[in-house]
């Protein structure tokens, strides 16, 4: 019997969801959990990667489990699970559905604050910079949907077989007053580290140490811009997975919370 599970979590203390040898991931931390219930090996099959002290705040990922079982698999697995990982829904699914395969497009929200706070700095990067064009900004990120190949903002572009995305949403959210920002992009796919260099890209557009022209290029593959940098982790969360036959529950989390402010 194949389950999808909807979870989300908080990314700080974890090296990303993927499993690696001799570090915490959320992917490790999981089916550990589900080993100490099922007393068996549980693969999981998530939708997608994400880096280091990156977070979710909808992820979809599938097991297969061989039994019947007669538990209420949501409710042992938040028993054990640490408070930083939250199942919120365990749904039955066919044989042939694929959490990573089925999965039509994926959103991603980003959150800047502009001034120093001690509690927002673990969910939001802080970036302390004045006098942002955010209008500038604004146009580049409408640039997005009208590139094709993001190879220029891809951290390892040879683990692919192409650098290819579809993106069908991009926008900028500026809350002045608030001193906060959020981008936010949807895509058939994502490559790695793609959406930190693209906020990187963003930031030099509002310290005017790029033009539109200049990003544009950039994003285009026709410049290269060697000393790139990765935006801060912590303000990056996936945010919604897209299904054909799945829609999953959007619940009040810390995603939603930064969102207020920042919906128009």
């Amino acid at each position: 019997m194949k389950y999808f599970l909807h979870i989300s979590y908080k990314g700080t203390n974890y090296s990303g969801w993927q499993w690696q040898p001799n570090v915490e991931t959320v992917q490790g931390v999981l089916e550990a959990k589900l080993k100490a219930i099922f007393k068996t090996d549980i693969k999981t099959i998530g939708c997608g990667r994400t880096d280091a002290g990156v977070h979710a705040s909808q992820y979809a990922l599938h097991i297969v489990v061989k039994n019947v079982f007669d538990f209420d698999l949501k409710f042992r697995l938040n028993k054990h699970l640490p408070n930083d990982i939250v199942v919120h829904e365990v749904i039955e699914v066919k044989e042939k559905q694929h959490a990573r395969f089925d999965a039509q497009a994926r959103t991603y929200d980003y959150f800047i604050h502009l001034y120093n706070d001690p509690i927002l700095g673990q969910y939001s990067s802080f970036y302390e910079l004045d006098n942002l064009d955010f209008e500038a900004m604004k146009k580049a990120v409408a640039i997005l949907p009208s590139c094709s190949d993001y190879k220029m903002v891809c951290k390892q572009p040879d683990l692919y077989d192409h650098t290819i995305c579809k993106v069908t949403f991009a926008k900028l959210y500026v809350n002045e007053s608030q001193q906060r920002i959020r981008f936010t992009i949807t895509s058939n796919r994502f490559l790695r580290g793609m959406i930190r260099f693209i906020v990187f890209f963003i930031l030099k557009v509002g310290t005017k140490e790029l033009s539109l022209a200049d990003f544009k290029s950039i994003m285009n593959g026709e410049k290269e811009f060697k000393d790139k940098m990765p935006a801060f982790a912590q303000g990056l969360y996936l945010s919604k997975i897209e299904y054909p036959y799945l829609e999953l529950n959007e619940s009040e989390n810390m995603c939603s919370l930064l969102r207020k402010g920042l919906n128009s």
